[in-house]
């Protein structure tokens, strides 16, 4: 299996069938593979090489697209950068992967100066903007227009395909590794539990450098339907983009969907063309959801459970989000595992633990990840005798269905994005007048979790809110930083020394378990 065999099937089937729109730009099956053909061989001409690392570092977009498709044509291994990093978290994971070429769209060039100044190994830059490319990088239209196309290198299988960095308890982000095999498995497991919409055309605005965003792609490519795109979620735009592309498919995090629905400008649009509404990576609250169905009558919605090292997991389905359901509580459910997952809740002994009680979860099947880039100890830590450890706590009940109850890590999740207490942490701790920290999730209306850091100061040092978050600010990705910050003058601890984060948590979440499902 090879990634970009979907994209033969199409040529052969349907070449003049539109497979990519973005902001009044259309290609054709027939346009979007020579492009990518011509832009492999760019790649190659280049110095990538079979199982080379080529990052992107870039809004969503058709060229998006063309690159990660290219990278796989061409041989290469895509490594797509997180938007919201700061140049010293790109660059940490340029190095850390040894990636050889980046593409840059406008949006990040102000960053570009310091990636080829700081980073380990100089990387090649290609401009993916409109205009001319600016001093020091390659047009990423020019390399399409002059190269020659290139046959498809055909790796797949256990090759690695992909590496999405991931935010690590160590404080330094983990390079998760999915091969052609695992990303192909884990989009037909996802297919066969939801079907693809005929004649589909599904919305894109989650980032494509998150796995959930990443695998609906190469869903749509395997079953042959367009992509409409949008370069993030925008309210309006995405409102006006519905209606237009007469959009089937929306996959959005649950603060986006309170937004769209809230946004003034709802009633003005016709969204009668939206079949289904598929939703994750944080909670969504019944009224949101209420409000959602109501505003959206006729819509299927789906809730979805993954992970970057194991895809999707388990699959609400719509027959869940029907009243009778919603009254037995199933809306709450995370669903049932997919087929071909197999899924178990045990204890910290390993032990499968009875149905109600609540455990870790542990998944395995042939979509999880076959470990982390050059970290065989948190390999081994995470894939246990085949199980992957999600570290998410959970209980099952009698038929099947998992109710997610607490990250069993202290990971904070933040308007879809996962924020880890320990990085946060290690960034307070170079703060000159900070003795002790420790950041938490507290409640927040709009994005779920907000980022509360508790501090200890140095004695006889001073400082104020305001100090500590513009320390964060020029250390770590804005989403990462606290929001509030409260001074302490010493930590609950335990007998071990260890800091007590549940009495931290205790007067936010007012004695309820933070559900994060």
């Amino acid at each position: 299996m090879y990634l970009t065999r979907a994209l033969h099937r199409s040529l052969q089937q349907q070449p003049d069938q539109v497979v990519t729109i973005f902001r009044g730009r259309h290609h054709t099956y027939r346009e979007f593979c020579d492009r990518v053909a011509r832009l492999a061989g760019a790649l190659q001409a280049l110095g990538m090489q079979p199982g080379d690392r080529v990052g992107i570092l870039a809004l969503n977009s058709d060229r998006y697209l063309e690159y990660a498709m290219a990278a796989w044509w061409g041989g290469g291994v895509l490594n797509p950068v997180n938007v919201r990093w700061s140049v010293p978290e790109v660059v940490y994971s340029l190095d850390d992967c040894d990636t050889g070429i980046l593409v840059i769209d406008d949006q990040f060039l102000p960053m570009a100066a310091g990636i080829r100044d700081t980073a380990r190994r100089t990387p090649v830059l290609i401009h993916a903007g409109d205009g001319a490319a600016p001093d020091g990088m390659l047009s990423f239209e020019q390399l399409v227009a002059q190269s020659a196309p290139v046959p498809d290198a055909q790796r797949g299988g256990d090759d690695l395909a992909i590496i999405m960095y991931t935010g690590g308890t160590t404080g330094f982000p983990k390079g998760v590794m999915q091969t052609h095999s695992t990303l192909w498995c884990g989009c037909l497991q996802r297919m066969a539990d939801t079907p693809p919409v005929r004649g589909g055309r599904a919305l894109h605005a989650n980032p494509f450098f998150h796995i959930a965003s990443m695998a609906r792609v190469l869903n749509q490519f395997l079953a042959g339907e367009a992509h409409v795109i949008v370069p993030m979620f925008e309210p309006r735009e995405m409102l006006e983009t519905i209606e237009r592309e007469r959009i089937t498919e929306l996959a959005l995090v649950p603060t986006m969907v309170q937004m769209l629905i809230s946004h003034p400008d709802f009633p003005q649009h016709n969204l009668g063309s939206v079949r289904r509404l598929g939703y994750g990576a944080s909670a969504i609250s019944a009224a949101v959801l209420e409000q959602t169905m109501e505003k959206l009558p006729g819509v299927d919605f789906a809730h979805s459970y993954g992970m970057t090292e194991s895809m999707i997991v388990t699959t609400n389905p719509p027959e869940n989000h029907s009243p009778a359901a919603r009254a037995q509580g199933l809306h709450l459910s995370a669903g049932c595992a997919g087929i071909g997952i197999e899924v178990k809740i045990v204890d910290p002994e390993g032990n499968e633990v009875p149905r109600g009680t609540v455990g870790e979860i542990l998944v395995r099947s042939a979509g999880v990840t076959p470990g982390y880039w050059k970290r065989p100890e948190d390999t081994a830590k995470a894939l246990q005798d085949g199980w992957l450890h999600t570290g998410d706590g959970a209980y099952m009940n009698e038929q099947g269905y998992i109710f997610i109850v607490d990250r069993l890590k202290d990971m904070i999740v933040s308007g879809g994005e996962n924020v880890y207490s320990a990085e946060v942490e290690n960034v307070l701790g170079r703060h000159p007048a900070v003795a002790m920290s420790a950041v938490i999730g507290v409640p927040h209306e709009k994005w779920g979790e907000a980022v509360h850091a508790v501090v200890v100061l140095k004695p006889g040092m001073q400082a104020a809110e305001a100090d500590i978050q513009e320390h964060c600010r020029a250390h770590i990705a804005a989403y990462k930083c606290p929001k509030t910050v409260e001074f302490r003058q010493a930590m609950p601890l335990s007998g071990a020394g260890k800091i007590l984060k549940r009495d931290l948590r205790a007067p936010h979440w007012g004695g309820k378990t933070r559900a994060v499902n």
